[in-house]
């Protein structure tokens, strides 16, 4: 049996970020449509570590069948060491013998299709003529998601806000946005808002946010962090990713919940519901809209095929035999 080995270089080049952006909006209809198996991740973290370790499973049927498997440990200090928090790989496996087909990075994987879904919810929520866009967070995912806002909207300035002004200074130097000193500088006047840090408190305010603006939440995905403050979740019209995600792992949710801020019926739909036509999105120019990400193996599933085709199609890759 052979293998298609594809490092991080390697997927960056072939996962661009329009295909990717397709890509994710295509998963996220077939998800809608219950075309796919994704039970739970399962998340450990030992005893009196930080770190920890996830399994991300997911299942298509039918004429394209395949299993995906992301193995991902979460080191959220690697960023004070210049890596990404997430370190691990993704398996591409066949549907119709369970053969490993592809084995990749997933750092690559998860910086660039989080932010692909990020861009679908933009471009789906956001008011048509948004032109402000603020980043909160300098870390991979910050950068992947100034490429990935840039690719649906025109953006006359982005804003940067980070922990600390120097590395806020160096992402905008790399992208061409502006850096700023604090957060509510960033997100005063933004028509678009993008929370990508590894903060285990709110960093973003409702005060501070402009009538209809849109709010990606991305950076926290465990039920005992969160980046928004109550009162933004309770103003906003919330969508996810995948609802038995979101009111199993998202802190962003269930704090606002457990504080009776909010009810279990807040969540207005998913994002896949909206490009299939069963719900509207924003209905509008005044709402505040709020995604919340938490990241999904279909995503990881759907990016792994896109690779592996665009490997086939330019001979990318390492093939050992297994």
């Amino acid at each position: 049996m052979a293998i298609l080995v594809l490092n991080q270089s390697e997927v960056e080049r072939l996962l661009d970020m329009e295909g990717c952006i397709e890509a994710m909006a295509g998963i996220l209809e077939a998800l809608a449509r219950g075309e796919l198996f994704q039970p739970l991740r399962s998340i450990a973290f030992p005893p009196g570590e930080s770190s920890g370790i996830g399994l991300m499973p997911a299942h298509r049927s039918g004429s394209a069948a395949a299993y995906a498997l992301k193995t991902i440990c979460l080191f959220p200090d690697n960023p004070t060491r210049g890596l990404d928090a997430h370190q691990g790989t993704v398996t591409l496996f066949s549907g119709e013998t369970g053969q490993v087909r592809a084995l990749m990075n997933a750092s690559a994987i998860t910086a660039i299709r989080t932010a692909a879904v990020s861009a679908v919810a933009t471009r789906l929520l956001a008011r048509e003529d948004a032109s402000e866009l603020a980043i909160i967070g300098s870390g991979v995912q910050g950068r992947s998601h100034i490429e990935a806002m840039r690719a649906v909207k025109p953006w006359q300035q982005i804003r940067v806000a980070s922990r600390t002004l120097a590395h806020s200074q160096a992402l905008a130097d790399e992208t061409g946005a502006e850096a700023v000193e604090s957060v509510e500088e960033a997100v005063r006047g933004a028509d678009v808002v993008v929370t990508a840090t590894s903060s285990r408190a709110p960093v973003l305010r409702h005060e501070w946010l402009k009538p209809g603006a849109h709010v990606n939440a991305v950076g926290s995905s465990i039920a005992t962090t969160r980046e928004l403050d109550t009162a933004t979740m309770a103003a906003g019209s919330l969508f996810v990713d995948r609802r038995e995600s979101t009111v199993n792992e998202a802190g962003d949710y269930l704090f606002p919940l457990k504080e009776g801020a909010i009810g279990p019926d807040h969540i207005r739909a998913e994002i896949g519901e909206i490009l299939i036509g069963k719900h509207p999105g924003r209905t509008a120019p005044d709402e505040l809209t709020v995604f919340k990400s938490l990241g999904l193996a279909v995503e990881d599933l759907a990016a792994a095929e896109y690779v592996v085709r665009r490997a086939q199609e330019t001979g990318t890759g390492t093939t050992v035999e297994f």
